[in-house]
């Protein structure tokens, strides 16, 4: 959490002093308008080795993204969607790398088309949907879990997919999907709601889902055998799935 505060403080001063020092106006005439407004101000601070400098990270940034985003997705598919819900565990580690071959081509296919539509919004505002996506699906299941001890596994569920699912649904519906002249479909109006980002009101939400989750599930503590056998795999890694060969 404080790295992203430190990250929007950050851009806060990016965007201000490109404000002052090469101007609005030159930032909005230049090819990426708005999202000119970094290497622009590197040029004019440093020249051309600073921009050369700004643009190097960037694409580096970019391709780490991108490729860890890649590689996470489609192992996480081939081995918990696939390997253990849909194949019970029974699949084999040939089966499973074809599946994330699979997911990795389709996962990329559809970053393509989803950044065709995004083409020309401002960076700094997808990541904050990004942002507000990742707040309300993890945020509340993460401070729960570390001072809540009474959270359980029904707030968790609530929570994650509440506030996924919401945040997911209010952004399609919200101007920046629709309704305006550089939302990213500008052709089509069927925005209902009123704010570009919904973490204001989708984090609160999924806050309140988990507390609700967990207040009205069922108390089951256990039996003691199942207790004391997971507290022994927890402790000595007794029962740990043996390291696969890759």
């Amino acid at each position: 959490i404080a790295l992203i505060g430190a990250f929007y403080l950050f851009t806060l001063v990016l965007g201000y002093g490109a404000a002052a020092i090469v101007g609005p106006d030159r930032i909005m005439s230049a090819a990426g308008k708005e999202n000119a407004a970094a290497p622009l101000l590197a040029f004019e601070l440093g020249g051309v080795v600073l921009l050369g400098v700004i643009s190097a990270v960037a694409f580096a940034t970019i391709l780490a993204v991108v490729a860890g985003l890649t590689i996470t997705a489609s192992a996480s598919f081939a081995h918990d969607i696939y390997g253990s819900v849909i194949k019970r565990g029974k699949a084999s580690e040939a089966d499973q790398v074809r599946v994330s071959r699979v997911a990795a081509v389709t996962l990329g296919v559809l970053g393509i088309v989803l950044g065709i539509l995004a083409n020309g919004q401002n960076v700094a505002f997808l990541v904050a949907l990004a942002f507000a996506i990742a707040a309300a699906a993890n945020l509340p299941t993460i401070l729960f879990s570390l001072y809540w001890k009474r959270f359980n596994t029904r707030g968790a569920l609530w929570s994650i997919y509440g506030g996924l699912g919401l945040t997911l649904i209010l952004i399609i519906f919200s101007p920046a999907v629709s309704g305006k002249a550089t939302s990213m479909l500008p052709g089509s109006d069927f925005a209902w709601f009123p704010l570009e980002n919904p973490g204001i009101v989708a984090i609160p939400i999924a806050f309140l889902l988990g507390i609700v989750g967990t207040l009205t599930a069922p108390k089951d503590r256990g039996t003691p055998e199942r207790n004391a056998e997971m507290e022994v795999r927890s402790l000595t890694g007794i029962g740990a799935e043996k390291a696969v060969a890759h």
